[in-house]
C-alpha cells in the first residue's frame, strides 16, 4: 500500500510540474524572455546589423593589439629594427586569407547544391510546398500569401480567430456548474495567451521585409509549442464537457499552431540561406582589400617607414595594429554572422511541443 501511495504521489507531483512548466513557458513568449538574456547581449547577437558587429570587433582587436604592444617590452618598433615580425605576420596572413576565401566558395557552393537537382526532385519540391499551401488556404478561408511576413500573418490571425471563436462559444452556456467555471479558465487562459502574442507579433510582422531579419525575430518571437500543449491538456481535462462545435474549434486552433510550425522553419531555412550567400559574398569583397594590405606590409613597411611616437605610442605600432585588424576583417566578418545563426538554431531546436531551457 505505501508503494502505491509512493507511485501515486511521485504521478501527482508530476502532474503538478508538468502545469507548473506549461503555465511559465505561457509567459515566455518572446526571445528575450526565453533566452534569460540581457537586452544588450540579445541585441549584438541578434538584432545589430552584422557590419556593424564585425566593425565592433575589427576595433577591438585593433585596440588590444596595440595595448598589449605597448604595455610589453621591448616594443614592437624595436622588435621590428632587430628583427622582422612583420614579414612572419603577415606573410601568415596572406595564406590565411586565400585558404578563408577558399573555405567560403565551399560554402557558397553547399548553398548552391540545394538549389540544384534533377527535375524529378524539384517537382517534389513544388509539390510539398503547393501542398503546405493548400492546407493553410483551407485553414484561413483565402489564398496563402506569397510574401513571408504576410504569410506568416495569415497563419496567426487563424490562431486568434479560432481561439477567440472557442472563448466566445464556451462563454455563451451561461453555465455556473464547478466543473464548467474550470473549462471557462482554462479556454480564457488558453485565449489570451493565443490572442494576445499572436497579436503582438503581427504588429512585429507588419511592413517587415525579407531579408531583413525582421520577418526571422518577429517569428521567434510567437511561442507555439507551449499553447500547443495546453490545448491537448485542455481536450484531456474537459473532454466530456466540451461541445462538438468546441472540438472542432480546438482542432482548429491546434492545426493552426502547428502549421507555424513548419512555416517559420521554412522561412528560417530560406533566411539562413539567403545570409550565407551574403557572408559569401561580404567575405570574399573583404579578402581583397585584406590581402593588398598584408601585401603591401610584407613588401614596404620596415623599421624606419613610420618614424615617430603619438601619444606616447610608436607609429609603427598603429600601424602594424591597423593591419592587422584589417587583415582580419574576412574572419570576423565570419564571426559576426555566425553568432546569429547559431543563436537563431539554438532557440529553434525544437519544432514540437518541446520547452528547452537554459541550465545557466
Amino acid at each position: 500500500m505505501s508503494g502505491e501511495s509512493e507511485v501515486a504521489s511521485s504521478a501527482d507531483d508530476a502532474d503538478d510540474h508538468a502545469d507548473d512548466a506549461d503555465s511559465d513557458a505561457s509567459t515566455a513568449d518572446t526571445m528575450r524572455e526565453r533566452a534569460g538574456e540581457n537586452r544588450v547581449k540579445l541585441w549584438l547577437l541578434l538584432r545589430a546589423d552584422r557590419l556593424l558587429v564585425a566593425g565592433v570587433l575589427t576595433l577591438a582587436v585593433f585596440v588590444a593589439f596595440v595595448a598589449v604592444a605597448v604595455v610589453f617590452s621591448p616594443s614592437l618598433a624595436e622588435k621590428v629594427g632587430a628583427s622582422d615580425p612583420i614579414e612572419t605576420l603577415f606573410a601568415s596572413m596572406i595564406t590565411v586569407i586565400v585558404t578563408g576565401a577558399t573555405l567560403v566558395v565551399t560554402i557558397g557552393q553547399v548553398v548552391l547544391t540545394q538549389e540544384n537537382g534533377p527535375l524529378g526532385d524539384q517537382q517534389e519540391r513544388m509539390n510539398d510546398t503547393l501542398a503546405v499551401r493548400d492546407a493553410i488556404a483551407d485553414l484561413t478561408g483565402s489564398p496563402a500569401p506569397t510574401d513571408p511576413a504576410a504569410f506568416l500573418d495569415a497563419i496567426l490571425e487563424a490562431a486568434s480567430s479560432r481561439a477567440r471563436d472557442l472563448r466566445g462559444s464556451v462563454r455563451e452556456r451561461g453555465d455556473d456548474e464547478s466543473d464548467e467555471t474550470a473549462l471557462w479558465e482554462d479556454v480564457d487562459d488558453l485565449t489570451a495567451a493565443v490572442v494576445e502574442n499572436a497579436d503582438s507579433v503581427r504588429n512585429q510582422l507588419d511592413g517587415a521585409e525579407f531579408g531583413s531579419f525582421d520577418v526571422v525575430f518577429a517569428a521567434l518571437n510567437f511561442d507555439y509549442g507551449p499553447k500547443i500543449g495546453r490545448a491537448e491538456r485542455l481536450v484531456a481535462d474537459h473532454d466530456d464537457a466540451l461541445t462538438d462545435d468546441e472540438r472542432d474549434l480546438l482542432e482548429g486552433l491546434t492545426e493552426s499552431l502547428s502549421l507555424f510550425g513548419p512555416a517559420r522553419e521554412h522561412v528560417k531555412t530560406l533566411y539562413f540561406q539567403w545570409e550565407l550567400i551574403d557572408l559569401s559574398r561580404g567575405i570574399l569583397y573583404a579578402a581583397v582589400p585584406a590581402l593588398v594590405v598584408a601585401g603591401a606590409m610584407l613588401t614596404v613597411v620596415d623599421a624606419g617607414t613610420f618614424p615617430g611616437r603619438t601619444l606616447g605610442v610608436d607609429h609603427v605600432t598603429l600601424v602594424v595594429g591597423g593591419a592587422f585588424a584589417v587583415t582580419l576583417l574576412p574572419f570576423l566578418l565570419f564571426v559576426s554572422y555566425v553568432l546569429r545563426v547559431l543563436t537563431i538554431a539554438k532557440r529553434t531546436l525544437a519544432i514540437g511541443p518541446l520547452v528547452l531551457r537554459d541550465s545557466e
